[in-house]
């Protein structure tokens, strides 16, 4: 049996890149304060990291998912440039109000666990010992959700915030061992 391990769940928008309202194109990208950093020091702690990110543009047709996966890829290149890894990446292309009713509902978007639930069964991922950052009470409802604990990011360091959430997975692989 394989043993499950902690990790940490990043929003994407406004917590590892700048939020301009639905960011999808490659010269509107830019890094929150000392993301990279962040996400370099929970790998260098081999913390896997994961993103889960409601990307409702999709649905409302603003922009399609190759626009989205080059905006992942250029971010995942600077975040490896940095000496950081992303794990995988979860996004929820759904949105309330899209013109197209299949793109409405569903049981991913924030803030439902889906997302989070799906990666850690698919990575053996220990959600009870695990943290999501985010910038939202959306994010924060996910995280409760899916049984792990949420790390409201509300600007500045992303370091700071990084640095508090692994020493809150140190503090609970130590209570329990």
């Amino acid at each position: 049996m394989l043993s499950l391990r902690p990790a940490i769940f990043l929003d994407r928008d406004g917590v590892i890149n700048v939020d301009h309202g639905y960011p999808h194109k490659l010269e509107h990208f830019a890094f929150m304060p000392d993301a990279e950093t962040a996400i370099k020091h929970a790998h260098d702690k081999n913390i896997p990291i994961f993103i889960v990110t409601n990307q409702g543009g999709i649905g409302l047709g603003y922009f399609d998912i190759t626009a989205m996966r080059q905006f992942h890829d250029h971010m995942l290149a600077q975040i490896a440039d940095a000496g950081g890894h992303i794990t995988d990446i979860a996004y929820c292309p759904h949105h309330p109000k899209s013109a197209d009713p299949v793109m409405r509902d569903c049981d991913c978007r924030k803030p439902k666990p889906g997302m989070i639930l799906d990666l850690a069964q698919r990575h053996q991922i220990d959600v009870s010992k695990s943290i999501m950052i985010g910038d939202r009470p959306t994010d924060m409802e996910a995280a409760s959700s899916a049984g792990c604990q949420g790390f409201l990011y509300q600007g500045g360091s992303l370091l700071t915030v990084m640095d508090s959430a692994l020493q809150h997975i140190a503090n609970v692989a130590k209570t329990i061992s």
